[in-house]
């Protein structure tokens, strides 16, 4: 339990200080390439002379180039879904339990690839290739800031699909993603059918509704209100770390659940009636200053208008960038399964079972499972293991 505890926190928050491990003779060693667009136009009409992404591929593509699985990356997340890039490094690729010769996505079988989305929330993580409002502009050479194009999921969407073609792929054996990436998983199937024969949505929604779009504000308010964020021109000057860290704090604690706060805090021994907060409106609580010391620490290597791009990106997304639901499922193909998490708080499973029940309705082949445990949102990363087999046997299983 402790070690599961110690990885979930290093590999996805970035909230405890990991301790070096070594690699054993079936760790994955992968290295991260570099894709650029020249004259990208996003779905709102805008364009940007250039575009660059980072990406990573495991396995051996197929002479026929039909054994490729896509793997679209989560909110705070990168492309590194897999393996090392050194002996020295910390902890694998996010799913790497899952991603590997003989594991549920079997690299011996498969051509994985996964790319890092547009306006990357860890821009400053020298593994990360990324093109947002962080980057210069070559037509002014100043960061874009808030002139870079509000970005949606069909344009994540169309960067993977210019880098394969670029690869010579003009069909997916199947797109699977988590959270943000089961987005940009819907989003394949719903607006290239023609290339995904099956999709796994993990942890994630078809559409943003009511809820999830005013869920997600609460991650952009602290920013906006941190007086250094300046409109988004803070490049040369002091960012709004203390704006950004906030919303790490949010995003974190909705990741996650009671259970996991509370298991925390009597490791703190946390109190309601602790000396400092008690005799100090400025102090804080041992689990508050838990949280805020080690978001702080991930600010540093983020970007706050990034984060803010995402944010939109993600309130933005509608099945297929559709006018209703109905209508963008109606375009999707492909063999579909649902993997929602039982105790997600963020995406909760009404999401997931909301499209897959229209879908069902539709007379598509679809599926659905849940993911069980503590860890809420983050069991479709930390605990995907558990739903191995479901995966290999939708992979292995004919697509239509």
């Amino acid at each position: 339990m402790l070690r599961t505890h110690v990885f979930l926190i290093a590999l996805l928050s970035a909230l405890l200080f990991p301790v070096v491990s070594h690699a054993d003779d079936t760790t994955l060693f992968v290295e991260k390439q570099r894709f650029e667009v020249q004259n990208f136009t996003f779905f709102n009409g805008k364009q940007i002379p250039m575009l660059a992404v980072g990406w990573e591929s495991y396995g051996t593509l197929n002479e026929d180039k039909n054994n490729v699985v896509l793997i679209t990356h989560y909110f705070t997340g990168s492309s590194h879904a897999a393996g090392k890039y050194s002996k020295s490094d910390s902890t694998p690729g996010y799913w790497d339990a899952i991603i590997g010769p003989g594991k549920a996505i079997d690299t011996n079988t498969y051509f994985v690839v996964s790319v890092d989305a547009i306006a990357n929330l860890g821009v400053h993580d020298p593994n990360v290739i990324t093109t947002g409002p962080a980057s210069t502009n070559p037509q002014t050479g100043k960061p874009y800031g808030l002139d870079f194009p509000v970005v949606t999921m069909r344009d994540m969407v169309n960067v993977q699909k210019a880098l394969l073609e670029s690869l010579g792929i003009n069909q997916l054996h199947a797109v699977v993603g988590p959270s943000m990436g089961s987005m940009q998983a819907i989003e394949w199937a719903s607006a290239y059918p023609e290339w995904v024969e099956r999709l796994i949505s993990v942890i994630g929604s078809a559409q943003s509704d009511a809820w999830t779009t005013t869920a997600l504000e609460q991650w952009a308010i602290p920013i906006k209100l941190d007086p250094l964020w300046n409109n988004g021109n803070y490049y040369g000057d002091q960012p709004p770390l203390e704006g950004l860290t906030a919303a790490l704090m949010f995003i974190t604690q909705v990741a996650l659940t009671p259970e996991y706060f509370n298991q925390q805090g009597k490791a703190l021994a946390h109190s309601p009636l602790e000396n400092a907060p008690l005799n100090d409106i400025r102090a804080d609580h041992a689990i508050t200053d838990w949280l805020y010391q080690r978001a702080a620490k991930r600010a540093s290597m983020m970007d706050a208008n990034h984060l803010l791009y995402l944010v939109r990106a993600c309130q933005l997304f509608m099945a297929g960038q559709k006018d209703s639901l109905k209508t963008g499922l109606a375009d999707i193909q492909a063999k579909t399964l649902f993997l929602p998490a039982s105790t997600d708080l963020l995406l909760m499973p009404y999401h997931a079972h909301s499209a897959y029940t229209a879908m069902a309705a539709q007379g598509k082949a679809v599926e659905y499972a849940e993911l069980n445990g503590t860890l809420g949102h983050l069991e479709g990363v930390v605990g995907i293991q558990q739903q191995a087999e479901k995966i290999k046997q939708f992979l292995d299983s004919p697509a239509r």
